[in-house]
């Protein structure tokens, strides 16, 4: 079967690789539909894998697909069934895995697609605990967002920011595949959403997408802008996934008392904090990483509901995985861009 697999940093190529045996004992076999890309794959292709991984590695973190076959004991899925794929090898034994605290698994193998084989090739054997059943009305494209870019989001905003309705939320790099589903979710429970852009064409999109607010950060400084908007009061809740280049800027912008929530450090992992304004003005900074499969089960639930929608901004061809890759380092992007593999 065809899959696409890292065999050097930056290299991506199209091989034949050999069909998986039937599923063992409590495994599924499934027919992988769709992938959907991340900059977790621009860190790996990257080679920042933070962990030892060898090479070739098929790559491929976010995915939904069809059941092919069942192992013994597997009772609640059946062939023919799509589902959305959680993508860490969690153990399900451990305290935080029996309590539905998934990403906090104790004895985590890694993820898949940066540390183990991934899912851009056709069928893949796994735990049956990594399959998330997906709702009527929402299709393999938003079943395949589910498991980061939808995931993510709900567990940055729910689990960890305690967002509630009528907060003013700023979401940083709002055309980001992330951006786009924090905009869309924050809005669905009535918040207030402003959102920073890097460029004029991605304004409308963010504002038909929702968004109070759209600031193109490199035309202005958007913490002046948040000042103003909030008559200098700041913003509930900052959502923060790009790091060194907003960090200090979104620290201003936080009102007192105000959160901060990071899942990422697209432009560098090292930034300058402001002690002093972090204790007198009472912040509180939060990391949050991954997500639990109750919020992949919540995120699919409101886009079978219609309350948000998968955004792409290109479907690419199976193998063209370095055009797409490079196009995301670029910052072009506004939404996702995925793979359809069957």
């Amino acid at each position: 079967m065809r899959a696409l697999q890292l065999v050097s940093d930056r290299e991506v190529k199209s091989v034949d690789i050999d069909l998986p045996e039937a599923p063992a004992a409590g495994e599924v076999q499934f027919r992988v539909r769709v992938v959907a890309l991340n900059h977790l794959d621009v860190w790996g292709w990257r080679g920042m894998a933070f962990a030892k991984r060898e090479m070739p590695l098929t790559i491929g973190a976010e995915a939904s697909a069809e059941v092919v076959a069942i192992g013994e004991g597997v009772c609640d899925l059946v062939p023919g069934q799509l589902v959305s794929i959680f993508g860490a090898r969690v153990c399900g034994t451990c305290h935080h895995c029996r309590s539905g605290k998934d990403n906090l698994c104790e004895h985590v193998s890694g993820v898949h697609g940066f540390h183990l084989g991934g899912f851009a090739r056709e069928l893949v054997n796994l735990p049956a605990r990594q399959c998330v059943p997906v709702p009527p009305n929402c299709d393999d494209i938003g079943a395949a967002l589910a498991p980061i870019t939808f995931g993510t989001c709900e567990h940055m905003l729910f689990d960890n920011a305690l967002l509630k309705p009528s907060e003013t939320i700023l979401i940083q790099a709002g055309g980001s595949g992330i951006g786009t589903a924090a905009i869309q979710l924050a809005k669905s429970i009535g918040c207030r959403v402003i959102t920073t852009v890097g460029s004029d064409d991605k304004i409308e999109p963010a504002m038909a997408l929702g968004a109070d607010h759209v600031i193109n950060y490199r035309e202005d400084r958007f913490e002046g802008k948040v000042r103003k908007l909030t008559k200098k009061e700041g913003v509930d809740v900052v959502f923060e996934h790009v790091g060194k280049e907003t960090w200090a800027g979104s620290m201003l912008c936080m009102k007192r008392g105000g959160r901060l929530v990071t899942c990422g450090s697209t432009s560098g992992v090292s930034a300058e904090t402001n002690l002093m304004m972090l204790f007198q003005r009472q912040l509180r900074l939060i990391g949050s990483f991954g997500c639990r499969k109750q919020n992949m089960v919540d995120s699919m639930d409101k886009m079978a509901a219609g309350y948000v929608k998968p955004v792409v901004d290109t479907e690419i061809e199976f193998g063209d995985l370095a055009t797409a890759l490079e196009r995301m380092e670029s910052r072009k992007v506004f939404g996702k861009i995925i793979m359809r593999m069957s």
